[in-house]
């Protein structure tokens, strides 16, 4: 095994955020074929995109913690712990994506992926219950485990038909979304700043009302309702926050930590494209387009804007480790 002296980057979980933003684009784009025909091949060349993003940088992440001798402590690490349960949540996504054409593998694969989420889950919440974390260690990623987990489930089982575990992983996402929405409001409110990397996190407040209302409308067949239109005036609230962050996030370095736009995001597209179909509204289809438009540059300018800090081998933080013992120049 190699010493993580050699090893001059340190690859963090959040990385998954590229394979999860790509999925969340292919969640919008496979909507819009059942809503206005939209081509089907865009959605699947997504989600075939997404699963290979996931699988490699699974090898190399696992790879990257295995050597640099950090298996056993990433998931507790109060910073990018949370970020490590995308690693479940993904199957979920690609599971649900495989079962109109294979079944079977769909939902094998998508059990697999909500057991490991709930496993997950409640393994970090202890986590957070019985260890020293500060507040001003918090950050927006911290939905992720249970908030995110679990509205994505909801939708999930609804989408393969499964009634009851749908409305209890519904329950698990929303309940868990009030308890740690107030602490990070709270955190956000009245602590420091978050670290400069980390500024970006604040995207995922978007994530759990859109998301909640995805999972919604999928529960009810697509039907407008008190509950989704109350989740729909909070997620009105975060966009315009969203907007009035813009000038800090312009401040932030590149790195992986921009990749919490693009679920958070492509989610809001994705309700939003609900919401159109829902209402039958004038112009259903360009409407629809013009959204699926603007998702899709966003994040194939975000993409290319990875691959080039990848090549100027700016995008991976460093290893402290080899930085101080000053082979890293």
């Amino acid at each position: 095994m190699k010493n993580s002296k050699n090893s001059p980057y340190r690859l963090v979980p959040n990385l998954y955020g590229i394979s999860f933003g790509v999925a969340g684009l292919a969640q919008a784009w496979t909507l819009a074929h059942a809503t206005i025909s939209a081509p089907v091949w865009i959605g699947n060349t997504l989600w075939i995109c997404a699963a290979i993003l996931w699988v490699f940088t699974s090898v190399k992440y696992v790879g990257n913690i295995h050597e640099q001798g950090r298996l056993h402590t990433e998931l507790a690490d109060a910073t990018s712990g949370p970020f490590v349960s995308l690693a479940a949540i993904m199957p979920m996504l690609l599971g649900v994506a495989l079962e109109p054409y294979s079944p079977t593998a769909g939902k094998v694969i998508y059990i697999v992926g909500l057991v490991s989420t709930v496993i997950i889950g409640g393994w970090i919440t202890g986590v957070w219950i019985r260890s020293d974390t500060k507040l001003a260690q918090w950050h927006p990623g911290y939905f992720l485990p249970t908030v995110g987990g679990g509205l994505l489930a909801a939708g999930g089982s609804a989408a393969l038909g499964w009634t009851r575990p749908s409305q209890i992983m519904f329950g698990y996402g929303l309940i868990c979304w009030m308890v740690l929405g107030s602490i990070l409001l709270a955190r956000l409110f009245t602590q420091a700043p978050l670290p400069t990397p980390l500024i970006p996190t604040i995207a995922i407040e978007l994530a759990p009302p859109v998301v909640a209302g995805n999972a919604w409308f999928t529960m009810t067949g697509g039907r407008i309702d008190v509950v989704v239109t109350a989740l729909a005036g909070y997620a009105i609230l975060m966009g315009l926050v969203q907007i009035s962050m813009f000038s800090t996030y312009r401040k932030v370095p590149f790195g992986p930590g921009y990749w919490a736009f693009a679920f958070s995001y492509a989610a809001g597209v994705t309700n939003a494209l609900h919401w159109v179909s829902a209402e039958n509204i004038s112009g259903l289809k360009p409407i629809s387009y013009a959204l699926l438009a603007i998702a899709t540059c966003a994040l194939a300018a975000l993409s290319a804007r990875t691959v080039a800090a990848i090549t100027h081998k700016t995008f991976f933080p460093r290893n402290p480790t080899v930085a101080v013992s000053g082979q890293v120049r």
